[in-house]
């Protein structure tokens, strides 16, 4: 009546095992350690730099505990902070002798301690967010005038083209800030190229004016356009944040939106801030520009002569200077995917671009009347432009396919693909508040919130043990591997732990011993009434069963309810929180009743059990 078979005991077995090895790790605590990463898409973080590295250490008499490159980062562990620091001083000194030109990013870090044979079991700590690990905050805005400005520049470039196929005929496009000026000589072409603007541009208002001897067509983007550009700039930023500190290697960052205009950033781990400002400023921008071929143009690239009006000097990657126009003719907005690959013809490295409809229409157009010339693709990396390649445009180029080759090596064309996809900001952002949380405190608060799980874990073992005797300490064991396993859990799936986590482990025990009292209560229900010890058990936990799984499933709606609308503190709680329900109903009934099966089910004479006093009518 009271026994498993051997199955059920092997899941126990097994779960037992798999909890206590992927539990381990969060025991082992983390270790100070400085992190490299690349500053510049041209620059790799490999071997070389690793060797680098190690002898800029050993030449300051610095012996680091592990050395690991993945992911294009090299971390390197030290077993105290005074070592970390003096360590990241002499890797700044070696690698970045220009801090106004730096080539990598030598940031501190933390790292777990981990044992080898647990880090190749894929066994890792859960992450710990900024308050218990400590970390850099950033309070971003985000400049919405500047991402309208954008979206008009934008604009009157799509006019000039849809007047130009309509044969509409103008004096002049201008852009005052956020709005567009467009002159004609009569009121029938203005009209008509009202006409266009209506049918083609929806998100523009009209209004006409005479201006001189001509007349004067103003456009500004209307409010609801205005309010969907500022929310996709938004939107955009935050994507593009999201990328670039996830190809840095910072483990969990928060990165959320704040009213209407502010970005909040959180970077646990992360201690140096203005390395963090760093990590934040890698964005890269695509430009395509025409280069100029004049003689003036010609001369100035090898410095005989001033750069021409209306054109900028760039370096391409063989340090050749180029000089290309001002007037950008597409940019990364008009870009949808960017991957590696190989030129057709030669085999080369090349990274395949794929634009939108209107990028397609526009590139079109260029190749088609820039035959013979030159185009320029730049990238902007940290305010500094490159120019990627500068082919001829040998015919029209349809289709909204482009592709950039030459002296690019096939991990350059992999990381400036990468680069692309992460996109560019639809706005400029500053920072407007900052504050940096000291590991220390991260530390108090860590010590703060186990004291609190291990003081209610002692208190309600306590309570259990005198109220139910012997059942009172199987519900403590199961009670401690429920602890077990949501630990486990949450560090199998990375989840971020948080103060009003460690709240929801604490509520969670609580939560957990109330199956248990059930049972217990309801084990103790049927001795009164007059049934032998061993159906007593058996009806105990099938009777309480259904009670528990009612109980346990309205309090998981309430948390997947936090878990869906809730944001920041609220869905770290609600994680723990819904986790914590589902290994309680685990281990409240499934591991208990084993514990209670081993200890009774063997007794086939059985007078008596240990579950505390039991009142007979």
């Amino acid at each position: 009546m009271n026994r498993y078979p051997l199955w059920k005991y092997a899941i126990i077995v097994i779960a037992l095992l798999v909890g206590s090895i992927y539990t381990l790790p969060n025991f082992f605590g983390e270790a100070p350690a400085v992190q490299v990463s690349a500053a510049k898409s041209s620059v790799k973080v490999d071997l070389a730099v690793q060797d680098r590295v190690q002898a800029a250490l050993a030449a300051a008499n610095l012996t680091p505990d592990v050395v690991t490159l993945d992911n294009g980062s090299l971390k390197v562990r030290f077993d105290s902070t005074d070592n970390q620091l003096k360590a990241k001083d002499a890797i700044q000194h070696a690698l970045v002798p220009d801090a106004n030109d730096a080539s990598y990013v030598v940031a501190l870090n933390l790292l777990a301690r981990s044992p080898a044979w647990l880090t190749s079991l894929n066994a890792a700590p859960m992450y710990l967010g900024l308050d218990l690990r400590g970390g850099v905050h950033f309070m971003l805005q985000v400049d919405m005038p500047a991402a309208l400005t954008k979206k008009a520049e934008s604009l009157a470039g799509d006019i000039r083209t849809g007047l130009r196929e309509k044969n509409v005929r103008h004096s002049g496009i201008s852009r005052n800030n956020q709005t567009i000026e467009i002159r004609f000589r009569d009121m029938e072409t203005l009209e008509a190229a009202q006409r266009v603007i209506q049918d083609q541009f929806l998100d523009l208002q009209t209004t006409s004016a005479p201006d001189g001897a001509d007349v004067k067509l103003t456009a500004v983007i209307n409010p609801v356009a205005a309010k969907r550009v500022q929310e996709q700039a938004i939107k955009q930023n935050i994507t593009t944040l999201h990328n670039r500190i996830n190809e840095l290697g910072v483990a969990e960052p928060v990165i959320q939106q704040q009213g209407t205009d502010r970005i909040v950033v959180q970077l646990p781990g992360v201690q140096d801030t203005a390395k963090a400002k760093d990590i934040l400023g890698r964005t890269a921008t695509l430009e395509i520009r025409m280069v100029d071929d004049s003689a003036e143009a010609r001369s100035a690239e090898f410095g005989n002569g001033p750069v021409p009006f209306g054109t900028e000097r760039f370096m391409d990657r063989s340090g050749q200077a180029v000089i290309v126009k001002k007037q950008v003719i597409l940019t990364g907005e008009n870009l949808t995917d960017a991957q590696p690959g190989f030129d057709n013809q030669n085999q080369e490295a090349a990274v395949h671009l794929t634009l939108d409809a209107k990028g397609a229409r526009i590139f079109k157009d260029v190749t088609r009347e820039s035959v013979g010339k030159r185009m320029a693709i730049l990238l902007f990396e940290k305010g500094k432009g490159e120019v990627v390649t500068a082919p001829v445009i040998r015919s029209e180029i349809g289709g909204g396919r482009v592709q950039i080759s030459g002296r690019m090596s096939t991990v350059e064309a992999n990381d400036t693909a990468l680069l692309l996809r992460a996109g560019s900001l639809a706005a400029p952002m500053e920072i407007i508040e900052e504050r940096t949380i000291g590991p220390s405190l991260g530390a108090e608060n860590i010590a703060k919130g186990f004291d609190s799980v291990t003081w209610g874990f002692v208190a309600v073992t306590a309570f259990m043990c005198v109220y139910y005797m012997l059942f009172g300490l199987f519900s403590s064991v199961s009670l401690a591997v429920n602890l077990l396993l949501l630990v486990a859990v949450l560090s199998m799936l990375q989840a971020t732990l948080t103060l009003p986590g460690m709240a929801a482990m604490a509520l969670v025990l609580g939560m957990a011993i109330d199956a248990n009292v059930l049972i217990n209560e309801r084990v103790r229900e049927e001795l009164r009434n007059g049934a032998s010890a061993q159906s007593a058990i058996h009806a105990g936990y099938d009777r309480a069963w259904a009670t528990i799984l009612d109980s346990n499933v309205t309090t998981l709606i309430a948390g997947l309810a936090l878990l869906a609308f809730g944001s920041g503190p609220v869905r770290g709680f609600a994680v723990v929180h819904c986790l914590g329900i589902l290994t309680s109903m685990f281990s409240a009934v499934f591991f208990s009743r084993g514990l209670v099966n081993v200890w009774y089910g063997r007794q086939k004479k059985l007078q008596s059990v240990s579950i505390g006093t039991v009142w007979r009518a």
